[in-house]
């Protein structure tokens, strides 16, 4: 059991039989009033957030998951395929388990798959990956350091912004909780 004191960013409990993960935490002391700490709560199965005041001394029940590093193998229909680096098992994921990230989902990329009883209920990409542009509007001379960007579509099928000296058959590097460019990177 958890105490409020182990409340953080991304602890998971279970609340009325379905896992939550902490998104946010604030601890409030009232002058008038016993402590408590406002919390708010991602459902890992529906993606629904839910705030509630857990007052000092009450108890959170840790949910039933584990976390396996996997590598994406391939899409199967609207499913992935990924593949446990360590027993070579395969587990096929639902396109809404991946969500919008699947766009960024390169091969072989090694990611984390968060298991809910044994069933697949979330996937972290890697923070960072590098992607070659497949498809961009050409620089102009005098396109240099500005803040000025365009659209470019990188292999794994995503659009990101890039900035205007980039080509079309650069490598870049894009984090891809922010979905930002973050630098070109020479082969």
């Amino acid at each position: 059991m958890y105490e409020t004191s182990d409340i953080r960013k991304g602890l998971k409990v279970l609340m009325d039989g379905q896992p939550y993960t902490v998104v946010e935490f604030q601890f409030v002391k009232p002058g008038k009033g016993s402590a408590f700490t406002r919390t708010k709560f991602k459902n890992l199965l529906t993606g629904a957030v839910i705030e509630k005041n857990i007052r000092s001394g009450e108890k959170l029940e840790p949910a039933n998951v584990e976390e396996k590093t996997m590598q994406y193998l391939y899409a199967d229909g609207d499913d992935f395929v990924f593949m446990d680096t360590q027993t070579y098992e395969q587990v096929t994921v639902s396109g809404d388990v991946v969500g919008e990230d699947a766009d960024l989902l390169l091969d072989n990329a090694e990611c984390t798959v968060l298991f809910f009883n044994e069933r697949a209920v979330g996937v972290t990409l890697p923070t960072f990956i590098v992607v070659k542009i497949v498809e961009s509007e050409p620089a102009v001379k005098g396109d240099t350091a500005t803040n000025v960007t365009k659209p470019a579509k990188i292999e794994t099928g995503a659009t990101v912004q890039v900035p205007l000296f980039i080509n079309e058959g650069d490598t870049i590097k894009v984090d891809t909780r922010t979905r930002q460019y973050v630098e070109r990177v020479k082969v």
